[in-house]
């Protein structure tokens, strides 16, 4: 393979995702991998530069993970991060110490000047420092190259072997210069032209699906949302007409989605569609259910064994291809990293499918892992997907079950499905789309009484919700000008049959979701 990417070796850290997206927004290709990656592998790999992850562990604790020193001799560019840093100094024959002063947070460094890391950063700058150790001697060949008022070796170097370590984060935002220090041991030491790009991805994964595939089938499941409709394009390029696609359409999506995801996918791309059409079967699982975890249970039980039931008939003599990304990857404990004193498994994601027992496949194959969203979404664009569908904002698995409040009947979800398509038109119109990082309607389980024309109303509340986020952990409501929640108002009053009020939730995440 070429060697035109920076390999990333875990050692647990809490930012490693981070060190992954600033190396690409430089326009490097990089890949994470385990700390213990044997040598005879990384040497085959030939990348351009590694660098060390941070970690939780302390160096002189035998139990924490280590390397052997032949790494160093590779010949290749390393940088260490944090732990990485003080793993650097440890393995080559320094010292590394306990702090008598722990640093957290923000802290001044001041550089020496004669670094090519910090050739375009101040003499004295903001780093975003994390440690209880510290170097207190260097390796033989090493020199400091930046310090802070409690940590003497807040940078060093051996240039000559193209060895560089920073105590702090670089990957992280609060550091002022990170990216430059970071962009600087990329294209500085390493010598790469930062001109990877999404073509080089996608033009390099078709090739790799073609070779991996050959004459075979492949059966995908295909939920319309951002990273299944990429793993589908992606596909569809490479094997054509061997990909199947299997869409469940449980009655619970959005106004006239259905039929949008079968439209694009039938007309864009070469492939074999399956639309399953199942939303009786769903009405009846879930009559006079109104517990709302019971109905998540249910609307996901039978979701389970319709789509498995259709993989049955579609034949299980191929691979079995998932819309997994590269956080699914991390998040779950399925990626390359370490795993002793790794990053921890945070949660099970829905992009990373469970079989049943009797389903056996020649194997999986995960076209996007490598890939962050953003990222898949570039893929997507690049891939001619429309832009509703690329950008299409986060959708619960369960669907509009889980804004029905209550029972789910027929009925709600078309009240729902229109309040739902009203709401989002006049967003739309507002031109303040882009402003907001979700918006929707939900249907609360209460009526209320009203006037229209001259006759008394008993109908349906429908509650509004748009939130602003960084990062969705966290959210703030949307501050819509009057005047859009105004004509929001009158149009699902006037145009939703059994809708007489609506209210705008203003609470923020937490406490709300």
């Amino acid at each position: 393979m070429t060697n035109e990417y920076v390999l990333i070796l875990d050692f647990g850290g809490q930012y490693n995702q981070l060190i992954a997206r600033r190396v690409r927004e430089c326009g490097v290709y990089c890949e994470i991998k385990r700390y213990d990656t044997p040598i005879e592998e990384l040497r085959a790999l030939n990348p351009m530069g590694i660098i060390f992850t941070g970690g939780p562990n302390s160096v002189y604790d035998m139990t924490s993970p280590h390397i052997s020193a032949e790494i160093f001799e590779l010949g290749v560019p390393i940088l260490g991060i944090c732990y990485g840093c003080q793993l650097m100094a440890y393995t080559l024959g320094g010292t590394v110490e306990s702090c008598e002063k722990s640093e957290y947070g923000k802290i001044e460094v001041s550089h020496s000047g004669d670094s090519v890391l910090f050739g375009d950063v101040p003499e004295k700058s903001i780093v975003w420092m994390s440690h209880t150790d510290f170097v207190s001697k260097l390796p033989g060949g090493f020199r400091v190259t930046a310090k802070s008022a409690d940590c003497p070796c807040a940078a060093f170097e051996d240039p000559e072997r193209k060895l560089y370590a920073v105590q702090f984060h670089p990957e992280v935002t609060h550091s002022q210069y990170g990216k430059e220090i970071l962009r600087s041991f990329l294209m500085n030491v390493c010598q790469f032209s930062g001109d990877w790009v999404m073509d080089d991805f996608i033009e390099n994964t078709v090739k790799k699906l073609r070779e991996q595939i050959g004459d075979k089938k492949v059966i995908l499941g295909l939920s319309g949302g951002v990273d299944s409709s990429v793993a589908a394009g992606l596909l569809s390029r490479a094997v054509g007409k061997q990909l199947t696609c299997v869409f469940v359409d449980q009655g619970l999506m959005r106004k006239d989605e259905g039929d949008f995801v079968e439209e694009t996918f039938t007309k864009l791309f070469d492939m074999n569609f399956v639309r399953v059409n199942c939303k009786d079967k769903f009405l009846t699982a879930l009559k006079g259910v109104t517990d709302p975890e019971q109905k998540r249970k249910i609307i996901g039980t039978e979701f389970y064994n319709v789509f498995w039931d259709k993989i049955r008939e579609q034949g299980t003599d191929g691979f079995f291809a998932q819309g997994t990304i590269y956080p699914d990857r991390i998040e779950s404990g399925k990626g390359n990293q370490a795993g002793h004193g790794s990053t921890a498994v945070i949660k099970t994601h829905h992009n990373m499918v469970k079989m049943p027992d009797d389903i056996k496949f020649a194997g999986t194959i995960e076209p996007l892992g490598d890939l962050f969203k953003d990222e898949v979404r570039k893929a997507g664009l690049e891939l001619g997907i429309p832009h509703d569908l690329v950008w299409r904002q986060p959708f619960p698995g369960p669907g509009l079950g889980v804004r029905i409040i209550g029972e789910i009947t027929e009925e709600k979800i078309k009240v729902l499905q229109e309040a739902d398509a009203v709401f989002r038109d006049e967003i739309r119109k507002s031109g303040i789309e882009d402003q907001l990082k979700q918006f929707f309607a939900v249907l609360p389980d209460v009526r209320t009484v009203g006037v229209m024309g001259d006759h008394r109303t008993y109908d349906h509340l429908i509650a509004i919700r748009a939130v602003t986020t960084d990062d969705f952990m966290t959210a703030d409501w949307a501050r819509i000008p009057y005047d859009v929640l105004a004509r929001v108002s009158n149009r699902l009053c006037n145009e939703v049959e059994h809708v007489n009020r609506v209210v705008y939730d203003i609470t923020s995440k937490p406490p709300g979701t």
